[in-house]
């Protein structure tokens, strides 16, 4: 049987005092003197007293509690990204309530909508799919949000955001094989998250332009994973037989999880990497250094990215201004790139 829950009014009873005596004395109020308060914070400590958080909420019109939407929580860069939230969130005396979008705009909503309903503080979303056509749905909402690595290009002014730089990450992916000797390298991406996929496809396009470098269709592989929704690892291992057939010695893949894939197709197939083969990934996830070769990526600051995204949102929930970032990437080499052998 659950013992009953120690209210104010035990406290008032045991200590001889009036209820709201008890309330003012366990909320600092200076209306009691300090000999008081102490007693009664002693007092309500060794009665085992917890705080009624609903009460306090409704008094205090804040829950204390952040709302965050991730695509997957099955993610290794997501997992890192919640990392660098908390870590912020919880010296602030914020909790993190979690939840996951499966790169689902309905479900991204949805989610929001249910946080805004358990009247969460603010709202943290990454890799939404959120546009300007669904603004008038967030005004109604009127909750803090900040987006982190939005996938929409047409994002609306009212929400703040936290970016990685994907063009730069994509042509440092691409000049680090380029300086290694290839002059075929491919891309291997993904068709589910626009904004990114394309400015990394457009930064690979870039380097390989400034390097004078042909730039051939059949180098491009994107799967289409509207209706399969297959894993980023299954991406990388089905769709690494086009860009072999394309002949390419070099591939720079839209993210970790889609060049483990590929690297698990070279495995079955023979394919030595990086002697056959040289393969760069992106994000600089914990299992990229696991693999065998070691992964070389393009790494983002992944707690820095939650960090800074968690920081945003408690300095808009104080009214201070804030400005959206842009952070940048940076190279990691490892052994699955090599110089090109001829």
């Amino acid at each position: 049987m659950n013992k009953r829950r120690i209210s104010i009014e035990d406290i008032a009873r045991r200590a001889g005092v009036s209820h709201s005596t008890v309330s003012r004395a366990l909320r600092d109020n200076a209306l009691i003197s300090p000999k008081v308060r102490e007693e009664i914070k002693q007092l309500a400590q060794e009665m085992n007293y917890v705080p009624n958080a609903i009460a306090q909420s409704l008094q205090n019109k804040r829950t204390n509690t952040i709302g965050v939407v991730v695509t997957s929580i099955a993610d290794p860069f997501f997992a890192e990204v919640v990392d660098g939230i908390e870590q912020i969130a919880r010296p602030a005396g914020l909790s993190v309530l979690l939840s996951a979008s499966h790169r689902d705009l309905e479900q991204e909503i949805a989610a929001i909508d249910t946080f805004h309903r358990r009247r969460v503080d603010g709202i943290l979303v990454a890799d939404s799919r959120i546009s300007k056509q669904h603004t008038k749905q967030l005004t109604q909402i009127a909750v803090p949000t900040v987006l982190i690595n939005s996938q929409t290009e047409d994002q609306s002014e009212i929400l703040h955001s936290v970016a990685i730089d994907d063009r730069l990450g994509a042509r440092l992916a691409t000049e680090h094989l380029i300086s290694l000797g290839h002059t075929s390298i491919g891309y291997l991406g993904v068709s589910d998250r626009s904004r990114s996929n394309h400015q990394r496809l457009e930064g690979y396009k870039m380097a390989l332009a400034e390097a004078g470098l042909p730039q051939n269709p059949d180098w491009v592989a994107i799967s289409d994973e509207y209706d399969t929704r297959i894993s980023d690892v299954a991406t990388g291992q089905n769709m690494l037989s086009k860009l072999l057939i394309a002949e390419v010695t070099g591939i720079f893949c839209y993210n970790d999880m889609v060049a483990v894939g590929a690297l698990l197709a070279c495995q079955e197939l023979g394919i030595l990497v990086p002697r056959n083969l040289s393969l760069v990934g992106f994000d600089g996830i914990a299992l990229g250094s696991y693999v065998t070769p070691a992964l070389t990526t393009v790494s983002q600051p992944m707690l820095e990215i939650g960090g800074y995204a968690m920081q945003m949102l408690i300095d808009l929930l104080a009214d201070k201004a804030v400005e959206n970032r842009v952070l940048s990437p940076f190279l990691v080499e490892r052994g699955s790139s090599a110089r090109l052998i001829k």
